[in-house]
C-alpha cells in the first residue's frame, strides 16, 4: 500500500450505548492505524450513554496511550458529539466513524489514500447499506435535504465515515447553537469533496439509534437551520395561491358579465377559503420555524457541555483551543 500523505490522524467516534462494541472497535482500529500512519489518537465521545460506555472508555484509556475520552453532560446528538471531539483533535487529518462496527476500521487507509493532495474531504460511501428498506428510504430523503443545503453533488454520497483535513474546522470555529450538522459545516471551508466506495457491515449488536423519525427530524433541522429554501418555497406557494385566486375572481366576474349570475353553492366558496387559509398557515409555520431557531441561537444554548475527559495529557489544549486562546489574547 502507498504511504498516505498524512503522518498523523485523529479518529473521532461518538459513542451512545456502545459499550459492548468498544473493545473490538478499538482493537481493530489500532491494528489498522498501526499499519497506515506513524502517529494517531482515538477520541471516544460518550454522548450521554445509559450503559457502561464511559466505564469502557476509561478502561481503554488506561490500557492505551492513544485513547482519549470525552464525557458529555447529557445526550446532545451524534453531530454535536462529533463537534466536541473534532475540536479536541490534535493531528493533521480527522477521521470519523460510528461505534457500531458498521464502518470497518480496515477501510480507513482507503479514505486517507483518496484524500491525497487534491481533496479536503473524503466520504466512505457504502457499496451496499445493511439497513432496513424503510431506513434506506429515510436516508435517501435526508441526503436529498443535505444536497439542498450543501449545494454539492457529493451530498448524495455522504456518510458518517469521513476523513478531512483538520484545518477545515477553522471555517466553523465560532459556530454555536444546539442544532449541528457537521456535513453542512464542512462546506463552509471548502468545496473539494470526493468519495470512495467502502464496505458496510451489519450491526454487531443492538439496533440503530437513528430511527426513521430521527432521520426525518435531522433532515428538517438541516433544511431550516442551514438553508433558506423553505422560505422561498413558502413564497412560491403563496404567489401561486394569489394567481389561483385571481383566476377564480376572473371566473366569477366572467360568469356575472356573461350570464348575469355568480357561481352558486357554498362548497365552492368553502373550498377557496380552505385553500387560502391552508396556504397562510403553511407560510406562518415556516416563518415560525425560522423564528424559533433565531430564538434558540439568541439564548446561546451550547452545542455540548463536557463533563470530564480522560486519557494521556487530557488537559493539553487542542489546536482549536490554542487558536481561540491566542485570538482572545490579541
Amino acid at each position: 500500500m502507498a504511504q498516505p500523505f498524512s503522518d498523523s490522524v485523529s479518529v473521532v467516534i461518538p459513542v451512545y450505548n456502545g459499550g459492548f462494541t468498544l473493545p473490538e472497535l478499538v482493537h481493530r482500529l489500532r491494528l489498522s492505524l498501526d499499519k497506515a500512519v506513524p502517529t494517531y489518537e482515538i477520541i471516544l465521545v460518550n454522548d450521554g450513554s445509559h450503559d457502561d460506555s464511559w466505564e469502557q472508555i476509561l478502561s481503554l484509556a488506561r490500557q492505551f496511550d492513544c485513547i482519549r475520552g470525552i464525557d458529555l453532560m447529557r445526550n446532545y446528538g451524534q453531530h454535536n458529539a462529533l463537534l466536541a471531539g473534532i475540536r479536541q483533535a490534535r493531528h493533521e487529518v480527522i477521521v470519523t466513524l460510528d461505534d457500531d462496527l458498521q464502518n470497518p476500521p480496515e477501510e480507513i487507509p482507503k479514505l486517507l489514500d483518496r484524500l491525497g493532495e487534491e481533496f479536503d474531504i473524503v466520504y466512505g460511501t457504502p457499496a451496499e447499506e445493511k439497513h432496513s428498506a424503510l431506513r434506506n428510504v429515510a436516508s435517501r430523503i435526508t441526503k436529498l435535504a443535505l444536497q439542498t443545503t450543501m449545494g454539492a453533488e457529493t451530498a448524495s454520497k455522504v456518510s458518517a465515515f469521513r476523513a478531512f483535513r483538520t484545518r477545515v474546522r477553522d471555517g466553523f470555529a465560532d459556530f454555536g447553537g444546539p442544532f449541528v450538522c457537521l456535513d453542512v459545516l464542512l462546506t463552509w471551508s471548502t468545496a473539494r469533496f470526493t468519495s470512495v466506495e467502502v464496505r458496510h457491515q451489519s450491526r454487531e449488536a443492538g439496533k440503530s439509534n437513528y430511527t426513521v423519525g430521527k432521520l426525518m427530524m435531522h433532515a428538517i433541522n438541516m433544511i431550516t437551520g442551514f438553508s433558506s429554501l423553505p422560505l422561498r418555497l413558502a413564497s412560491i406557494i403563496g404567489f401561486a395561491a394569489v394567481l389561483f385566486g385571481l383566476v377564480v375572481i376572473a371566473y366569477v366576474l366572467g360568469r356575472v358579465m356573461l350570464f348575469g349570475s355568480s357561481v352558486p353553492g357554498f362548497p365552492f366558496l368553502a373550498s377557496i377559503i380552505t385553500i387560502f387559509a391552508g396556504t397562510q398557515l403553511f407560510a406562518l409555520g415556516v416563518i415560525g420555524e425560522y423564528l424559533a431557531r433565531v430564538h434558540f441561537r439568541a439564548m446561546k444554548r451550547p452545542s455540548y457541555v463536557i463533563r470530564q475527559t480522560s486519557g494521556q495529557e487530557s488537559g493539553q489544549l487542542s489546536y482549536f483551543e490554542q487558536s481561540r486562546t491566542s485570538n482572545k489574547a490579541q
